[in-house]
């Protein structure tokens, strides 16, 4: 019953697969094999978007602290949600590679609406010198709140920050949960939608440690090679990064994995939200579910070997992923009914 993290889930035996073939004999360090191009060949076809600029790194961190360096000058601000991972989960990374300060847009269940967001940019607005500049919008999408914007959502929040020459950023961690959660290509929510850049997600949907940031416009292509370089984040075996995106793409398999583990999300709030005295705090849309129950009923799961995120006053943080199992859910579920 590992309900902690999808992080803490298990390599998929396809993405392991290329790892060994990629471990074949040397190659050219630093994203300079063929198996490194390839690979951005493949995310672009995913994104159809070829003249994208793709690159791979280690962590979600890096890849969003990187990439709002890229879009958003260290005068700027950068716009995002109030419980944003880069603003509640990132140790000031973000502020640290940009130099950037984040100022935070409310919203329910973590999601901005443009209205929030035209007010705080306009509150801010380009002031003296004194005053820090508008920057960037950054949107997480599925937000840490289990909640998915749409689209339609990401191009109404893009529109508004275009109207006023900001790009935008989408931290995409668990970009194939969002997909699947709302039936979108994944160019319908990205370029499409007016992102301007994207971490694309790899680790929380079974890869070792691998993410990509793809830039739409690769006119800041090469600054962001400098800062991957500066930032530490431009490995030397840089083949087996690639390999495990290699393995996850093909035949749609990473798509496949985030709809089992949103499955497993959609059958844990059903069997959760059917008991009495349990509650669900938002919409679970995609593979986390944020419920209160009863402290028994965190004793008696904890007791039985439950692994999840108690958060106080009863609430608990419920993360499946693609390796949860239909006997996990239940098991769970039945723990807290007692």
């Amino acid at each position: 019953m590992f309900f902690a993290s999808d992080n803490g889930a298990p390599c998929p035996q396809p993405v392991m697969d290329a790892m060994l073939r990629a471990n074949q004999g040397p190659a050219m360090p630093y994203g300079n094999d063929p198996l490194s191009v390839s690979v951005a060949a493949m995310i672009r076809d995913v994104l159809e978007a070829p003249d994208a600029a793709v690159y791979l790194v280690a962590t979600g961190t890096a890849a969003n602290a990187l990439a709002l360096a890229t879009v958003c000058p260290p005068w700027g601000a950068v716009f995002c949600h109030e419980d944003a991972h880069v603003q509640q989960d990132e140790c000031g990374a973000p502020e640290f590679f940009s130099g950037a300060k984040l100022l935070t847009v409310p919203g329910e269940h973590a999601r901005m609406t443009p209205a929030a967001l035209q007010s705080v940019i306009s509150g801010q607005g380009k002031r003296v010198v004194h005053a820090v500049q508008p920057g960037a919008v950054t949107v997480t999408n599925v937000t840490e709140a289990g909640t998915v914007y749409t689209p339609s959502e990401v191009s109404a929040l893009a529109a508004v920050a275009h109207a006023h020459g900001l790009p935008v950023h989408l931290d995409g961690a668990r970009f194939a949960n969002g997909l699947v959660a709302t039936d979108a290509t994944a160019a319908e929510m990205t370029w499409k939608a007016g992102v301007d850049v994207l971490s694309f997600g790899g680790t929380k949907n079974g890869l070792l440690g691998a993410e990509a940031v793809v830039i739409f416009d690769p006119e800041k292509a090469w600054e962001f090679e400098l800062r991957r370089k500066r930032g530490g984040h431009l490995f030397s075996k840089h083949r087996y990064l690639a390999a495990q995106f290699e393995g996850w793409l093909q035949d749609g398999l990473w798509l496949d994995l985030a709809r089992h583990a949103n499955a497993m999300n959609a059958r844990l709030s059903a069997g959760l939200s059917a008991l009495p005295g349990v509650g669900l705090i938002n919409p679970p849309q995609a593979n986390i579910t944020f419920a209160t129950f009863p402290d028994p009923a965190h004793l008696r799961a904890k007791a039985a070997g439950a692994l999840y995120y108690a958060m106080g006053d009863g609430k608990a943080r419920l993360v499946t992923s693609w390796a949860t199992t239909e006997a996990e859910v239940d098991a769970f579920v039945s723990q807290i009914a007692g």
